[in-house]
């Protein structure tokens, strides 16, 4: 999955805010709070993201109900995983991605770390 444009990034952030699958008039709802745009423009956005795998749907009449691929984390860390793959020299990427986050964040992989060695989970 590549990056999102920015009418795609806007309709994802409300399918992974969104607590039941969503219909295109739902988002439409959403995003006209800040934009006006055309029923045409977002269903054509969401069967976009469906193509590309970001969303999965079900025929519900003669519309269909959409739900998110996979949840906002993981997709963030495939992001993640793309930079790196893309970055040349991983460790050095991650070193610099380290030196980078904050003491909090540092020790919340500091224990996900320590949870992945002993065979658990975070």
């Amino acid at each position: 999955m590549g990056q999102l444009g920015q009418l795609e990034a806007a309709v994802m952030d409300r399918m992974w805010d969104a607590d039941r699958p969503l219909f295109v008039r739902d988002v439409l709802e959403h995003l006209q709070r800040e934009r006006e745009l055309a029923y045409t423009t977002v269903m054509t956005v969401m069967d976009n993201l469906f193509r590309k795998g970001y969303l999965r749907r079900e025929r519900d009449g003669r519309a269909y109900r959409y739900t998110p691929a996979q949840s906002r984390e993981e997709h963030s860390a495939g992001m993640m995983e793309a930079v790196l793959s893309g970055g040349g020299d991983r460790t050095a990427t991650l070193m610099h991605f380290i030196d980078q986050i904050d003491p909090t964040e540092l020790a919340a992989l500091e224990q996900v770390l320590a949870n992945r060695r002993t065979g658990g989970r975070p």
